[in-house]
């Protein structure tokens, strides 16, 4: 039984809930919903196949070439791929129309070929014609063709709908409350990504010790093969896999830098599950044995995270983790030495003059789903006409700020403070080139968050004992 075909009623309920929403925001309408095309790298040869997520989400459905349409009566239409054995010899099988009403819940399905000689049909006398701005290259202009036929029949008294609008707005606010089986997913998704994080750690310092050449590749290598192991079908994004001084390149990607005994190790890698993303970063000492001033540095980045998780509840505001993890690296950037008291004063200072940008330069959260910067709006709707601005102490511009988006049951987000020491004249030389990240997945709850990767340790001597074994 595919995905689809067991949780059929599931995305039957969000078709509806989205046809509700198109009648009523705008008058009615149809809405028209692409999956992902097919992609080429290079000759005879496609990148593998991931299909769109806002069309997964509504239908299930992950063969390539398929369209929804949706009107505000609820009613849907698939559009997809016909059954051709000759074609299915050489690319698998296909649902084909036939069974896709069955298997899918829809309405009615039909084959792609018929896309363009039924999409005007199901525009004309409509309002509104809703489909996803800017993430379709060349769907505007498919739209726009589709209204043309519409218009072509004015003097019959066929109506054009009057306006355009990005189903994304509704679909985006929709997919930001995960329900109960999204969270499920993420947990197992989860799950898998933190066996993965322990394979590598546990191989790191068991090839040093037996004296083995040990490169970055080789720890990627152990991601991808638990990933595969327990049924994830991609990474969710390129890992990271970042050995000493690389570690302080955000998006470094895995590469043949070797992994040298007494140094650090960050590893910034998720799988995906189903269609979800996981998304886990953790630092640990190559060898299983932190230094002084990794420990230290490390200690630091834990306890701003601890200070982050705690200000993750619902009713709180999505940058409250991030002003907490601020609040903490500050104080502690000055405690270690690495900014100076005499020229950079207290915490408050540090944080008004953005003194630990140099350190600290991304911010602590994402939304996370089906998309690893999954979609949803970081201010919240209620509030978007409320605004103040300030002055960037560090680069002079005005900055518009708006209330950022109220946590709520049911939104995932992640946790991910870091520090990242390259070497200056004015930095303790003991910290150069130290790169810490620890990030974790949080499902926001009533009373706080629930913490989903935590299969694999973050204190420094749980880590240590791990890496032992």
């Amino acid at each position: 039984m595919t995905q689809a075909m067991a949780h059929a009623d599931l995305y039957a309920a969000r078709r509806a809930r989205l046809a509700a929403l198109l009648a009523q925001e705008g008058e009615g309408g149809v809405a028209i919903i692409p999956t992902a095309p097919e992609r080429a790298r290079n000759r005879d040869s496609d990148f593998p196949y991931r299909h769109d997520s806002y069309f997964y989400y509504l239908t299930g459905f992950t063969e390539p070439n398929a369209w929804l349409v949706l009107d505000a009566t609820g009613r849907s239409t698939l559009f997809c791929q016909p059954k051709d054995l000759e074609r299915e010899i050489w690319d698998g099988y296909r649902l084909g129309p036939d069974a896709a009403v069955a298997a899918l819940g829809v309405n009615a399905a039909v084959s792609v070929a018929e896309l363009d000689k039924q999409l005007p049909q199901l525009l004309e006398n409509q309002h509104t014609v809703w489909y996803p701005f800017a993430t379709h290259k060349g769907l505007e202009t498919r739209v726009d063709a589709w209204l043309n036929a519409v218009r072509a029949r004015v003097r019959f008294g066929a109506q054009c709908p009057a306006l355009q609008r990005d189903v994304c707005g509704p679909l985006d606010d929709m997919r930001l409350i995960k329900d109960a089986h999204e969270q499920d997913v993420m947990r197992r998704a989860s799950a898998i990504s933190a066996r993965a994080h322990i394979r590598a750690m546990q191989t790191s310092a068991r090839m040093l010790r037996a004296g083995q050449d040990v490169r970055e590749y080789h720890l990627d290598a152990e991601l991808l093969h638990e990933f595969r192991l327990h049924g994830s079908q991609f990474p969710a994004y390129t890992s990271i896999v970042a050995a000493g001084a690389n570690a302080c390149v955000l998006h470094y990607r895995a590469d043949a830098a070797p992994v040298r005994d007494g140094e650090l190790v960050l590893i910034d890698a998720g799988c995906e599950l189903d269609g979800y993303a996981s998304d886990i970063t953790r630092t640990f000492p190559a060898n299983g044995k932190f230094t002084g001033p990794q420990r230290e540095l490390y200690n630091l980045v834990l306890a701003s995270q601890d200070a982050a998780v705690a200000a993750t509840k619902a009713g709180a505001r999505f940058t409250d983790p991030h002003d907490a993890t601020v609040k903490v690296l500050a104080q502690g950037l000055l405690d270690l030495g690495l900014l100076n008291k005499t020229k950079h004063g207290n915490a408050q200072d540090v944080i008004e003059q953005r003194a630990y940008f140099a350190f600290y330069m991304h911010r602590t959260s994402h939304w996370l789903g089906m998309d690893v910067h999954d979609c949803g709006s970081y201010v919240e709707p209620s509030s978007q006409c409320e605004t103040s601005t300030r002055k960037d102490p560090l680069s002079g511009e005005t900055i518009i700020n708006r209330p950022s988006r109220i946590l709520r049951e049911g939104m995932v987000l992640t946790i991910e403070p870091g520090l990242y020491v390259r070497p200056a004249d004015d930095v303790p030389d003991a910290f150069w080139n130290i790169g810490i990240r620890i990030e974790d997945d949080a499902i926001v709850t009533s009373g706080g968050c629930e913490l989903i990767t935590r299969g694999v340790p973050v204190v420094a001597d749980e880590i240590e004992a791990l890496m032992r074994a």
